[in-house]
Order: C-alpha cells, then sequence, then structure tokens
C-alpha cells in the first residue's frame, strides 16, 4: 500500500502570537532538525498519511508614538499537531522540509515588513494584508512541494526540492534574525 504524505500549515486568519518556545512546539533554528520523537500526537486512524507536520508563523505588531512600529515573528514546529506513522529517515526529511518551508516564508514575512514604510493611518489594514499574502504564498509552496514529489515519492523531485529549499534558506539569510 502506497501511503500519501502530506502536511498542514496553521494559517490563522487573524493575527496570533504565541511565546517562541513552550513544550508543545519548537521554534526553527538551523542547528535543529526535527526528530521522531518530536512528532506527539498519534496518527489519524482515517488517514492514509505516513506522516503529518504541523508548524505555523507567529506574528504580533504594535505601534505608538514612543515606541514607533515593532513586531514580532515565529515560526514553531507544534508537536502536538504532528505525528508519524511511517518514521524512516527519508520521511522525515520530507517532513523537515515542510518545517523549513515555513521558515522561508516567516523570513519572507520578516523581509516584506522590513521594506514596509509605516503609515499610522492605513497601518491596521496594510499589515494584516502583508501577512495574509505571506499566508498565502506559504500555503500554495507546501501545496506544490507535496504535487511535485508525489507526496515524497519521487525520489528525483524530493532531492531537487531539498536543493531548491536550502538555496531559498541562505538566499533570504540576512532576515532570519526576526527572533
Amino acid at each position: 500500500m502506497i501511503l500519501k504524505l502530506t502536511a498542514v500549515v496553521l494559517l490563522p486568519l487573524l493575527f496570533y502570537f504565541s511565546p517562541l518556545k513552550d513544550d508543545t512546539s519548537i521554534p526553527w533554528t538551523a542547528a535543529r532538525r526535527l526528530t521522531w520523537s518530536d512528532f506527539q500526537s498519534r496518527p489519524d486512524e482515517k488517514a492514509t498519511n505516513a506522516a503529518l507536520t504541523s508548524s505555523k508563523i507567529t506574528f504580533k505588531y504594535s505601534y505608538d508614538s514612543d515606541k514607533g512600529f515593532t513586531y514580532n515573528i515565529g515560526c514553531l514546529f507544534e508537536k502536538n499537531g504532528s505525528w508519524g506513522r511511517v518514521k524512516t529517515d527519508y520521511i522525515l526529511a520530507h517532513e523537515q522540509g515542510h518545517f523549513d518551508i515555513a521558515e522561508i516564508y516567516a523570513r519572507k514575512l520578516n523581509k516584506m515588513i522590513k521594506a514596509y514604510r509605516f503609515n499610522a493611518s492605513t497601518a491596521q489594514k496594510d499589515v494584516p494584508a502583508l501577512y495574509q499574502k505571506i499566508m498565502n504564498e506559504l500555503a500554495a509552496m507546501q501545496n506544490q512541494y507535496d504535487s511535485e514529489t508525489d507526496f515524497s515519492r519521487d525520489k528525483e523531485e524530493q532531492a531537487a526540492w531539498a536543493e531548491k529549499i536550502d538555496r531559498e534558506l541562505f538566499k533570504l539569510g540576512d532576515f532570519a534574525a526576526y527572533r
């Protein structure tokens, strides 16, 4: 039986912020790769997936006359929403790819916000629109990743995507300092 691999990216419709580190989430870092012990949820018995990665990009912003415009971004792996049924190194690498893609978009959000020309009269409309644009792009890339790799079953495409993800992370390295 061929198992279908998928990942879920939590796309909050409203701005959501949680601490960058707690017992149920892991902040993205280059030094910390996922392990199967991070996947703490039980597999959905009805799902045919080999594994499921749940990650999210958190974003909080504020502005006032004293501090000006400030923001905080986080890219988190959600332990309690992630599970593995088929626990191989190959599938774990595919799931790491999903988490890495979320980090790419956290960096893209940081880049976009840094380029934003703050306007107090339009910020309540502008900033959520920028965030939603990034979330839409993130969802599209996650779907493209699974589609083009055939949920990791196409080993050649999986290798090509691993290289693509690494190139994107490197290219956006200047925007990794959002923590």
